[in-house]
């Protein structure tokens, strides 16, 4: 049985709530941190359920993409790790996330229930207006992702596009300095695959850790990822970040956001596109849109480009899962346009403008109704209308 898009990895559960400013303390005023699972809060299952069942927990990680693309028409499978319990076999988290996606026509039958670890989760501190309170995650089962076991969904779903999110974020996972996570992509492409890996490192002040120039550890696991992707989108901040890992620091505040992210996306091309003959987008996500570059069989590269959204209308609910729900909109149009993507002849613009309409609806809808149906065929349409919208409402009819 083949489907559209296979998501890997990071299931988890995202608790929000005015109350959790212990991560405030655990992670620094703003910061965001992967901790520890042993340290995670002793809250208990019966107190998780209640919780989840007043509307204080969204999913996240593949809940911010998987929903997405199933709505707006494609097959779409998830190969997770989820922690054991009472609740129908599966922990309160578990069966939460579990019980969201299948609501939402995803395939869960790629689920791994880990005997002993807990579904990762999420306490994020919901401060006052114009604050940022503190994220602490604690990963739980997603710590011991096992690419042998789920080798096996690769083969029995056959996907048209493998999705891992993310590098960074788990112990076995990024085992190997990267290599392990490195030689599955390379293995899924073989098996027909069009690969794409988000890197994730938490850091509560990346401003400072930008300005200081000083190489982030995890961005060391990119070098033996991002030879083997096929697509590869991170943000803005990030971008600098991975270069003064990669490449070296820069002062950035002696260069304008194009001339950075241009600079950026020739040195990642140049230094990890050696394998030709075949279809490859790179970019990055900006607060109106994103950049991006890309590469045709032949070898034909095309210089960078900003694809500026046309969908900025609106007040932000919650910017959380914004650089998830773009590369759902783009994986969305190049799932539909694959034979046009393999051969390097697809609207690479129009794919990156499907991203950004999919981000602009995902972070001003309530957290209640992030995922309402909207079919591709509504949402092209908008995209190739070429209109500016002048509300959020607007654009919402333009797809009713």
């Amino acid at each position: 049985m083949a489907v559209d898009v296979l998501v890997l990895n990071t299931a988890v559960a995202d608790f929000r709530r005015d109350d959790f400013d212990f991560t405030d303390a655990l992670v620094g005023k703003g910061g965001l941190a992967k901790c520890p699972t042993e340290n995670a809060p002793r809250y208990s299952q019966q107190q998780l359920r209640n919780w989840i069942n007043e509307g204080f927990a969204t999913a996240g990680g593949p809940g911010n993409t998987a929903p997405l693309m199933a709505k707006a028409g494609l097959k779409v499978a998830l190969a997770v790790n989820l922690g054991k319990g009472d609740y129908d076999g599966l922990d309160a988290q578990g069966r939460f996330i579990y019980d969201v996606m299948t609501t939402n026509g995803i395939d869960m039958s790629g689920t791994f229930i880990h005997p002993k670890l807990p579904t990762g989760t999420t306490y994020i501190h919901q401060a006052s207006v114009g604050e940022r309170g503190g994220i602490a995650y604690f990963p739980g089962a997603n710590d011991d992702f096992d690419f042998q076991i789920h080798k096996k969904n690769v083969e029995r779903l056959s996907p048209k596009i493998v999705y891992y999110m993310y590098s960074g974020l788990s112990a076995r996972g990024d085992a190997n300095a990267g290599n392990d996570l490195a030689e599955f992509i390379k293995w899924c492409r073989a098996k027909g695959a069009i690969a794409i890996a988000d890197s994730h490192t938490l850091t509560g002040d990346p401003a400072g850790l930008i300005k200081s120039g000083k190489p982030v550890p995890e961005y060391r696991l990119l070098e033996p990822l991002l030879p083997e992707l096929d697509l590869f989108f991170t943000s803005c901040d990030e971008a600098k970040m991975i270069e003064n890992t990669l490449k070296g620091p820069r002062n950035w505040d002696r260069v304008d956001e194009r001339r950075g992210i241009v600079d950026f996306l020739e040195f990642l091309c140049g230094q990890f596109w050696k394998k030709q003959g075949r279809t490859r987008l790179f970019g990055v996500t900006v607060g109106n849109g994103a950049y991006e570059k890309h590469i045709a069989p032949d070898g034909n590269a095309a210089s960078p480009a900003k694809i500026e959204s046309r969908f900025m209308a609106g007040q932000v609910v919650d910017l959380v899962g914004a650089g998830d729900s773009f590369r759902a909109g783009l994986l969305t149009y190049i799932a539909r346009n694959l034979d046009s993507f393999k051969a390097g002849s697809i609207n690479f613009a129009e794919a990156v403008q499907m991203g950004n309409l999919f981000a602009s609806l995902y972070i001003k809808s309530p957290l209640t109704d992030r995922y309402t149906s909207r079919s591709y065929e509504k949402m092209l349409r908008v995209v190739r209308s070429r209109r500016d919208f002048p509300s959020f409402e607007a654009m919402q009819k333009a797809m009713s």
